[in-house]
């Protein structure tokens, strides 16, 4: 079964407010869309850490009196994805460490591509790991005295490569850090005098916070009762990489991010999809929710009448059922199920965001088909998906991709579909109104910001399936002396 690729978590933190807890909750179920697998929260009063974490989405992990045991007026939050093999509670953030200096607590957005090198120099050093997670991997860094008797973290910040954004908290300070590429979206808000750090402007919304700014790809942002303080770690700048797949998919559409409203940019994609491929039709349909704006803004361009012909159920939780065929069509058709009088007797447009697998938009095509539509076309608000993300989202490997391996012809046929159309790469960017140079499109074109090791990323994959040994129920780093920023 197709299925949107999976983004690895949301983040969110919050100084100075007495209830702390509370709206960090509000903003994770802000953030859920980034993370429907674990969620979690650390809150500390100045001298200790309390946390609650879970499996689940964020309501179910937070009932009861979870939140009223969370006090406090610091607190950091976490939703989660994980990859195939690594969904285990050991692996829910908030992680904390209680290190010599005192109590940490991290939550990262991310993947690191430097992980199974660190993980090998670490464990050599006597470093004993609890969870398959990178978060773990910048705990012990952090945990180690700077060589030059600096700021640990931002020793720690200059051993990590890839994308990472973070929330940190310490017994008295809230910190930010934004990879030097900007792969992942991190941005500051304020709500009364309180500060707060979110993956997202949807989870400054919900709790009525003021949206300040971006935190600045390398940047360093330090809150604690000397007001907030930002120091830029890496001194020379690097390359902008930023996602463009937050643009298209992750990103909740009344999110702003780098100064782009996310609806706004995806009515836009659909906008520029209709200029590149017009299509006579007679009704332009998305694929709920995330094919809801491209449509529009096909429609809006091109005049052909939008409708909702296919109905979301916003009820479907994860199946614990065996994955047999006969399941996995079930779960395909329970999710979304079609108004079949709209299309009968039509020419439909259909418009999704992406194409991974294929398998899920041929059952879409087919039961368009079996509902009467004369003619179905295939519209797809971004280009061809032909390389696998190593920088935090679970694209599966090139080999399971169809656009990888197979023509634009190849994959119409296996849709059934009448035409298929893909955004192009120049298209998606101009939709942005943001010059090519400042994203990440290496899912699109291959480019990749920064070098990896494949094989060392197979190794890391590799651990996250198998899991690493447990010892106790805390993490226990080493009893390093450090010092914070």
């Amino acid at each position: 079964m197709q299925v949107h690729p999976k983004h690895y978590c949301g983040v969110f933190g919050i100084y100075g407010h007495p209830n702390a807890a509370e709206l960090t909750y509000y903003g994770l179920y802000a953030l859920q869309h980034r993370g429907q697998e674990s969620a979690g929260i650390v809150t500390t009063d100045g001298r200790q850490f309390k946390s609650h974490r879970g499996m689940g989405l964020v309501p179910q992990v937070f009932k009861g009196d979870a939140l009223q045991n969370l006090g406090g007026n610091i607190a950091v939050g976490h939703t989660r994805y994980s990859t195939t093999g690594s969904s285990h509670l050991k692996n829910a953030q908030p992680l904390t460490v209680d290190c010599a200096r005192g109590q940490i607590a991290i939550a990262h957005n991310g993947n690191l591509t430097n992980a199974a090198q660190l993980r090998d120099e670490l464990e050599a050093n006597g470093s004993i790991f609890q969870t398959s997670v990178d978060s773990e991997i910048i705990l012990h860094l952090m945990a180690q005295p700077s060589p030059d008797g600096g700021s640990s973290l931002l020793h720690a910040v200059r051993r990590i490569e890839g994308a990472y954004s973070l929330v940190i908290m310490t017994e008295k300070d809230l910190i930010g850090v934004r990879d030097p590429h900007g792969f992942r979206p991190l941005c500051i808000g304020r709500v009364g005098d309180a500060w707060v750090l979110a993956s997202e402007t949807c989870a400054l919304d919900l709790i009525h916070a003021e949206y300040v700014r971006d935190v600045e790809p390398g940047e360093v942002v330090v809150i604690n009762s000397d007001g907030i303080n930002s120091i830029q770690a890496f001194p020379e700048q690097q390359r902008r990489a930023f996602c463009i797949f937050e643009y298209v998919y992750f990103a909740r559409p009344d999110s702003t991010i780098a100064g782009r409203n996310v609806y706004g940019v995806r009515v836009e994609m659909g906008r520029q999809l209709a200029r590149e491929n017009p299509i006579q039709a007679d009704m332009v349909i998305p694929v709920p929710d995330s094919g809801n704006c491209a449509a529009l803004g096909y429609s809006l361009e091109s005049g052909i009448p939008f409708e909702m012909a296919f109905v979301r159920n916003h009820y479907v939780g994860r199946s614990f059922l065996q994955p047999s065929q006969l399941i996995r069509d079930f779960d395909v058709r329970v999710k979304l199920n079609l108004i079949e009088g709209l299309v009968k007797d039509k020419r439909v447009i259909v418009v999704d965001d992406s194409i991974v697998r294929g398998t899920t938009s041929k059952t879409r095509v087919n039961n368009l088909k079996e509902a009467g539509a004369k003619e179905v076309h295939v519209m797809v608000s971004c280009p061809p998906h032909m390389n696998p993300c190593v920088y935090g989202i679970d694209f599966p490997d090139r080999s399971k991709l169809m656009a990888a391996s197979h023509t634009l012809e190849e994959i119409r046929n296996y849709l059934n579909a009448d035409s298929l159309h893909y955004l192009s790469e120049e298209g998606l960017v101009r939709s942005t109104g943001l010059p090519k140079d400042r994203f990440c499109m290496a899912c699109y074109d291959g480019n990749y910001p920064v070098a990896f090791d494949p094989n060392a990323d197979k190794l890391i994959m590799e651990r996250r399936i198998s899991g690493t040994p447990t010892i106790g129920d805390s993490l226990n780093a080493e009893k390093a002396q450090f010092r914070l920023i």
